[in-house]
């Protein structure tokens, strides 16, 4: 699996709309078959800052989502958008998808 965090800090002008603008990429990658997840969260923070959690099932479901219209598209507006260089970890790593956490579990109250 490849997993791959981005933090984008958005124009203050334009981070209201960021999620909405951003929607018909967020879509169209979702309907990927190789895609696993792609998560959006806003900063608590910064309110001009977004995380971006996706992940793709390996290397050939990566290169097609890079090269697919709707990626290069989204570039093209992101770019219009974001007051600095968005920064990136890129990983591949064993598993398929979200496992669950070991330590914290629900309980009755």
């Amino acid at each position: 699996m490849i997993f791959i965090a981005v933090k984008f800090t958005v124009r203050p002008e334009k981070s209201d709309q960021w999620l909405s603008l951003t929607e018909p990429f967020t879509l169209a990658t979702r309907a990927e078959p190789g895609n696993i997840f792609f998560e959006w969260s806003r900063s608590a923070d910064d309110p001009n800052q977004f995380v971006l959690l996706e992940a793709f099932a390996g290397q050939e479901a990566g290169v097609a989502h890079v090269q697919s219209d709707h990626f290069k598209e989204a570039i093209e507006l992101m770019s219009g958008l974001v007051a600095s260089t968005p920064e990136i970890i890129n990983v591949e790593t064993e598993g398929t998808g979200w496992g669950e956490m070991a330590e914290v579990k629900p309980r009755e109250h």
